[in-house]
């Protein structure tokens, strides 16, 4: 079937290995004339696809490849075009079962002709089908509160398309480097190709990708054979597919372990679930270091050891960004480091969103292997918005528009710069080198200038207000003014020296990451959270630890567990090191 739709984006696509998550990428739809789909978001960005093309197909690779399937079942051909050819798959037969589900099953090129392989491919193509059915009603019922439920019924759909790849340590090594910056070979990957705003009659579900020879090794130590346990890797990856993801939380790992093991099961397959064959390893493997030395895993360990930590909530401004409003490389490598163990990064911060996503990726920590893009979790505007899984927002709170008319009136008659936070607009009254700042030095939008404040009121719902003066201004005047003119009405919140923020009462970056870890099925305990400003207070409070650094406030050092290092000395990079593992 192919449907006519405009060329705007409309799909994302999640990349999951055995050990982490990351968002990969934006697909964009182009009309139905064409039927193709184009990959732009990527380090593959020339790859344009039919429609009907495999996407696994999209991903690999040392340079762009050509590449055709045969399918058996309606002799159509597919090509994927590209600038030169580098690698081929060698495509099994796919057939359509009972539950109209097309397999296709692929082998690299690079690896052997060995009849084992090709006859575990081939008993995974029958394999796969009974899998789905019994994950599918597994569903039924059910009362998993970690999974993404985008997937649920499978009687809404008229078909299925499930791919995977069975390839070598160097290929799935060269995978996960490209879209996940973890330069280590893993056992498993899955890449979700739902789009449930599409409302198709076919069910994509995307691609799994296992390493044979990761799987072997896997095998060997744990007592049963090859097929077994890529069999188990399958079950693993397929989860994944279908919404699970053991990396946001206990109680989520807790749920897709049972998950694997009701599986397997019910299958009657030989070997424990991955998680649990994780979790049961032998202890006395030699831990990574706590030192930016090495951050690599070992090759096919879906948890090499158990961070301290799930999450860690990180502020920006005075924390993450040093006096020059930049993350230092130093920073950087820690926060990939942790990404790369296991650990969620989560930005909490009185920012944009824009604005954060924009600094990250000066050091490629925003986009699909990052911490923080439309597709990401994280608290931003002081908590006044907050994202949940996948990037959709699960809570926002306005400011009282009497309590930012009265600012606006009180800002033009004292000739005071303010600026209005409006999800990701920042509007101004004020042409002034101060507003500027804010997008040249900050990195938050750049404002826009209303012509009167009833203009400015009525162009969008206002989430915070933000004054811009000295310190002594700001200390001396606008706080005990505003605290005393906004009570009950308005909280005054101070990040930063020259600047004060109205905010609504009750509200805080503490508030947020709560409703975030709700969100996420996750408790305080499995906190660190790193701050400095006055704003940070209440989420260090909530955290299991909660540390600020050296350069922040008195109150705010005064609740912490820890004081750290000061921001221009790498504080976050330190306190990574220093407590998450």
């Amino acid at each position: 079937m192919r449907l006519r739709l405009p060329p705007i984006p409309i799909f994302h696509r999640n990349l999951h290995s055995s050990s982490a998550m990351a968002a990969a990428g934006l697909i964009f739809r182009t009309p139905a004339t064409s039927s193709k789909l184009k990959l732009l978001h990527s380090l593959r960005p020339n790859i344009i696809i039919p429609y009907s093309a495999s996407p696994l197909l999209l991903l690999f690779g040392g340079t762009l490849f050509a590449a055709s399937i045969n399918n058996n079942n309606n002799n159509r051909k597919v090509k994927v075009y590209a600038s030169q050819q580098q690698r081929g798959y060698r495509n099994l037969r796919t057939r359509r079962k009972e539950l109209e589900l097309d397999v296709n099953i692929c082998l690299e090129q690079q690896l052997p002709d060995d009849p084992d392989i090709l006859n575990i491919a081939e008993l995974l193509r029958l394999n796969v089908p009974t899998a789905l059915k019994l994950a599918f009603d597994g569903l039924k019922d059910s009362d998993f509160k970690t999974r993404d439920p985008a997937i649920d019924d499978a009687a809404q759909y008229e078909s299925f398309e499930l791919s995977i790849l069975l390839c070598n340590d160097d290929f799935i090594r060269e995978l996960n480097k490209d879209w996940r910056n973890s330069d280590y070979a893993t056992d498993v990957l899955s890449m979700s190709q739902h789009v449930p705003e599409l409302k198709l009659p076919m069910l994509m579900l995307g691609d799994i990708v296992i390493s044979v020879e990761t799987a072997a090794r896997q095998a060997e130590e744990r007592g049963h054979t090859l097929l077994d346990e890529i069999r188990i890797l399958m079950v693993h990856g397929l989860l994944h597919l279908m919404g699970f993801d053991h990396e946001l939380s206990d109680e989520a790992e807790a749920e897709m372990e049972k998950e694997e093991e009701r599986l397997l099961m019910s299958l009657g397959w030989k070997g424990k679930g991955l998680i649990q064959s994780a979790s049961t390893a032998e202890e006395d493997e030699n831990p990574l270091p706590s030192t930016p030395t090495d951050g690599r895993k070992k090759a096919g360990s879906l948890r090499f050891y158990k961070p301290k930590f799930n999450y860690i909530f990180c502020d920006m401004d005075g924390t993450l960004l040093n006096s020059k409003s930049q993350i230092s490389d130093t920073n950087a490598k820690a926060i990939k480091e942790a990404s790369s163990r296991g650990v969620k990064v989560v930005i909490a911060t009185g920012k944009a969103r824009p604005a954060a996503v924009n600094l990250l990726k000066t050091v490629d920590l925003a986009g699909r292997d990052g911490i923080a893009s439309e597709y990401s979790p994280g608290v931003f505007l002081q908590g006044l918005l907050v994202y949940g899984t996948q990037g959709r927002e699960i809570h926002k709170r306005n400011l009282d528009i009497d309590v930012c008319k009265e600012a606006f009136y009180y800002a033009v008659e004292h000739n005071i710069p303010l600026v209005a936070f409006s999800e990701n607009r920042c509007l101004s009254l004020f042409d002034h080198p101060l507003v500027d700042s804010l997008h040249t030095i900050y990195n938050e939008p750049k404002a826009e200038i209303m012509s009167s404040v009833d203009h400015l009121l009525s162009s969008g719902e206002i989430q915070k207000l933000l004054f811009l003066d000295t310190p002594d201004a700001v200390t001396g005047t606008l706080r005990p003014h505003w605290s005393e003119a906004t009570a009950g009405r308005a909280s005054v919140v101070q990040a930063l020296p020259d600047m004060l923020e109205l905010v609504p009462p009750g509200s805080s970056k503490g508030t947020g990451v709560r409703m975030l870890l709700d969100h996420f099925g996750a408790t305080a305990n499995e906190v660190m959270a790193i701050g400095d400003g006055e704003n940070d207070i209440e989420m260090l409070e909530l955290a299991s630890l909660g540390i600020a650094l050296s350069n922040g406030s008195e109150k705010t050092k005064a609740v912490a567990d820890v004081i750290g290092v000061s921001n221009d000395e790498d504080g976050v990079a330190d306190a990574i090191y220093r407590y998450a593992f």
